[in-house]
């Protein structure tokens, strides 16, 4: 349970990116089952990404941590969710500009 929770808030994070971004630019909007899907792989991939990257390998270190005082009940870390939800959310938005603008690009060939 403690390996799936982590990758759901990645999921969940890059799917709203992913819709915020197809709200605020129309011209990349891919829908709203487009931006959640590719919002999700986006977010799944920005937090992997971000983990290699030193610095920000702290933000999204592992959330399943042993259970000890820094951690809270289940031992899930509250602090490494949060921050794989907001790299998940940033990877979503991205990655749903970059396949908007390559959808928009084509369109206009």
């Amino acid at each position: 349970m403690e390996v799936i929770v982590p990758i759901l808030v990645q999921l969940v994070g890059g799917g709203v990116g992913g819709n915020v971004i197809g709200q605020i630019a129309k011209s990349l909007n891919l829908g709203t089952a487009g931006n959640t899907i590719v919002g999700a792989i986006g977010g799944f991939a920005g937090t992997w990404l971000a983990g290699m990257i030193p610095g920000l390998d702290a933000l999204v270190g592992k959330a399943a941590v042993a259970a000890d005082a820094t951690a809270v009940a289940g031992g899930l870390d509250w602090g490494a969710l949060a921050g794989q939800g907001a790299t998940g959310l940033v990877g979503g938005g991205i990655l749903t500009a970059i396949a908007g603008l390559i959808k928009s690009s084509m369109a206009k060939a």
